[in-house]
């Protein structure tokens, strides 16, 4: 994995270590904070008997039913968080809050057993409703909030109702203004109405139970990283010769006034997958191993582009991008076959 070779020595020394003995807790860590931030924000909202417990895990989630949070180990520590930044671009405060949210909202639901109720299945749906990965968002739908990038609260009426927990619940979201004569207002106005009811009530269902614990990854931190990445690349496995041929072109002979085409891809790769994560949900991990793959063609088909026509570049990689990050989330795949 050519990006280890990035990562600072004391990191590198780190890889082959196994995450369960990396000794991690967030007592203490850098994420500590926005948990804190977190709990503060349920009390402003009246949520005074709601405190979701917190654990480290691989990634973020909520078990099915659980009302706890599960964090990702890597933010508990710098140096760590340094490597989840070279690899998969790690997430900023405003990031972290967000899907700190998000996840206390699916806690919401299991902590007062929402979902079994006739009121949240007439306004979100069935829970029990097949999970599907590939399903086919209706971008822009105003039926739906617009929380974490894309179109994640369309993935099942679970995550609807999560997403419109984490709306209402982040401070000065102006939820009222900026949904007015959308659909999504009646589920808004829902959550408004059932924190209020619940505000001073013990949950339902208390400690809940945790899914895969940091203490539980039998793993080398280079194991889960190259696990990371070999999902990527199997999902950006594209065909791009003849398309990148039409944006770029082959120098043929010496000329001035050029720069080779792999490297206005690379110095813009964080832009890139930010923007076409954003707008359209595809992951970030998947999305970069996108872009690495744009500028590996480039390089191979030794692509050049015209100096001073940058931003035009520009325009026409993100919005390529976007239309093969588009064919992944309704078809599976970059390029359809």
């Amino acid at each position: 994995m050519h990006t280890f070779e990035k990562a600072p020595p004391e990191v590198r020394e780190l890889l082959g270590k196994r995450i369960k003995e990396l000794g991690l807790r967030l007592e203490g860590s850098p994420v500590e904070r926005f948990i804190h931030q977190l709990y503060g924000e349920l009390e402003r909202k009246g949520l005074r008997r709601f405190r979701p417990t917190c654990y480290l895990s691989d990634e973020w989630g909520c078990p099915s039913g659980q009302p706890v949070i599960g964090i990702p180990f890597y933010l508990a520590n710098p140096r760590l968080s340094s490597l989840e930044k070279l690899m998969n671009d790690l997430e900023d405060e405003r990031e972290i809050m967000m899907y700190l949210r998000h996840e206390a909202g699916h806690a919401f639901n299991y902590a007062y057993v929402l979902y079994s109720t006739a009121e949240w299945r007439e306004i979100f749906g069935r829970f029990n409703r097949a999970y599907r990965d590939d399903f086919r968002p209706v971008p822009f739908s105003r039926r739906y909030v617009r929380h974490i990038a894309g179109w994640y609260a369309q993935k099942h009426p679970d995550e609807d109702f999560a997403e419109t927990f984490a709306v209402w619940l982040t401070p000065r979201s102006k939820w009222r203004r900026r949904y007015q004569g959308w659909p999504a207002m009646g589920k808004l106005k829902y959550i408004n109405r059932i924190a209020r009811r619940l505000g001073e009530r013990d949950a339902v269902v208390g400690m809940g139970t945790f899914d895969l614990t940091v203490e539980e990854m039998d793993i080398t931190l280079e194991e889960f990283y190259r696990q990371t990445e070999a999902r990527g690349q199997q999902a950006a496995d594209v065909a791009m010769v003849a398309d990148l041929g039409d944006i770029f072109f082959q120098k043929g002979r010496r000329r001035k006034g050029i720069r080779p085409a792999a490297g206005i891809v690379e110095v813009h790769q964080q832009a890139f997958v930010e923007k076409i994560a954003r707008w359209t949900g595809v992951s970030r991990p998947v999305v970069r191993a996108l872009v690495e793959s744009l500028a590996r063609h480039c390089a191979q088909q030794d692509l050049w582009a015209e100096e001073g026509r940058e931003a035009a570049y520009l325009v026409e990689l993100t919005a390529y991008g976007t239309t093969l990050a588009m064919n992944y989330v309704t078809r599976g795949r970059f390029v359809p076959s």
